[in-house]
């Protein structure tokens, strides 16, 4: 994980609504939603400074979190939050409840390992990431910090596929009825227009020979 497992303190709110949730940050605070595990949604309020901080911290969605309500304590995962569009300041955060065994859909980044064993790289082949983040299906206590493609041996023209990443333990890609591709090797366009030009002059004393 990104992050380990942090705990953050938060009062109930006890009414919901624009006008609440303003008055919540007029308080210092930011709004926030616990939703999920059978259970009615439940509005609160987290100190901005602690949320700004994890937010901008990284690995804010993919880190399981203890939030204490009033003294009661609850396990959730950040799901989704809103930031002002102009300060980057924390407007609202939703959090869904997580149990023992509670799978959650993730975004996790794709790391590329050993770019300098690629022979197509070396022979000016370009890395082309085709997802540079992966959705999968995880134990909301098991969510990978990320995934890492191994670029040894790969060669131009060479594609990457879901199926050639080792993954963690009950970690499944959402999208299962197919082997998609994360990267290509590809030709640079330098390379290409080299192969064109020699192409060109291969094919230049037959047309030769075709005009006598």
């Amino acid at each position: 994980m990104s992050q380990a497992s942090y705990e953050l303190k938060a009062e109930a709110r006890e009414q919901v609504g624009k006008g609440s949730a303003r008055a919540v940050r007029r308080d210092g605070k930011v709004p926030a939603v616990i939703y999920g595990d059978k259970q009615p949604p439940l509005a609160i309020a987290l100190s901005y400074k602690e949320i700004f901080y994890k937010i901008h911290g990284g690995g804010f969605l993919t880190t399981v979190a203890t939030i204490d309500v009033d003294g009661k304590k609850i396990q959730v995962l950040p799901k989704d939050y809103q930031l002002d569009p102009v300060r980057d300041f924390p407007m609202h955060v939703d959090f869904l409840r997580v149990g023992k065994n509670t799978l959650v859909s993730v975004d996790v980044p794709v790391h590329f390992i050993n770019e300098e064993k690629s022979p197509g790289i070396k022979r000016g082949g370009v890395l082309n990431v085709v997802r540079h983040e992966v959705e999968f299906l995880c134990p909301a206590n098991a969510i990978p910090e990320f995934i890492t493609v191994d670029l040894d041996g790969t060669e131009i023209g060479q594609s990457l596929h879901i199926s050639a990443v080792k993954l963690p333990e009950g970690v499944k890609p959402v999208i299962s009825d197919r082997d998609f591709t994360i990267a290509t090797i590809a030709g640079s366009s330098a390379m290409k227009s080299e192969e064109g030009e020699a192409a060109a002059e291969a094919a230049a004393p037959a047309d030769e020979s075709a005009e006598k």
